[in-house]
């Protein structure tokens, strides 16, 4: 009778290591991921000066990221951004790069949308960043740095548990000056931009929610 009570005392204390150790594990997958992603960009006509327009929808957007989760729903992220757009054929010929960092935080609210069909997830993330605006050929001295305020919504497609393929659509609002004069703002941009990527998640710690 003591030999069964001590076996069923130590059946039931593996069993609960066995589930905290599961429990964790599973926490410990989803902590961190890469992402990387390449698309298009429009950015706001009001951001350029006389004279000068940008084309409606402008080739490449790259998009790179790492995330942090801290729990299964909220999470982190540092990501970097670079777009180039360039003139229509209204305007004086000019050539932009746009580059972006931000911090933002993330919200995964998958597994409170049951409607949704499964392997498809949806992120939301929003956060501050800075912007480095730097014109190239004739208007290259008319470099502008300003703050910046992101948000967007992610549409995740999971390939397997470490690996999704997603769409990003995302809103940058721009917080710059006006250009003063206004030759400053020759071949430059100081306002908002709006970008659709395409692109891979994959897992840097064993994801199991992708």
């Amino acid at each position: 009778m003591i030999l069964n009570n001590r076996l069923q005392k130590t059946s039931i204390l593996i069993i609960a290591l066995v589930c905290f150790s599961h429990t964790y594990a599973q926490k410990a997958t989803n902590e961190i991921k890469a992402q990387i992603a390449l698309g298009l960009n429009s950015p706001a006509q009001s951001g350029f000066v006389e004279q000068f327009q940008g084309k409606s929808i402008n080739f490449p957007t790259v998009n790179l990221g790492v995330q942090y989760m801290f729990k299964r729903q909220y999470g982190a992220k540092l990501d970097f951004g670079f777009n180039r757009f360039s003139s229509d054929n209204s305007s004086i010929e000019f050539k932009t790069n746009y580059t972006r960092l931000n911090a933002q935080f993330v919200y995964d609210p998958t597994e409170s949308l049951l409607f949704l069909p499964q392997r498809i997830g949806l992120i939301a993330h929003a956060g501050p960043g800075y912007t480095f605006v730097k014109p190239l050929g004739d208007f290259g001295n008319n470099k502008i740095s300003f703050l910046n305020l992101m948000a967007g919504l992610e549409l995740h497609y999971a390939m397997s548990e470490y690996m999704s393929l997603y769409t990003d659509v995302s809103y940058i609002a721009g917080f710059g000056g006006d250009f003063d004069p206004i030759t400053e703002g020759f071949g430059s941009f100081n306002g908002n931009l709006m970008t659709i990527t395409f692109g891979v998640t994959f897992s840097l710690s064993g994801c199991q929610y992708c």
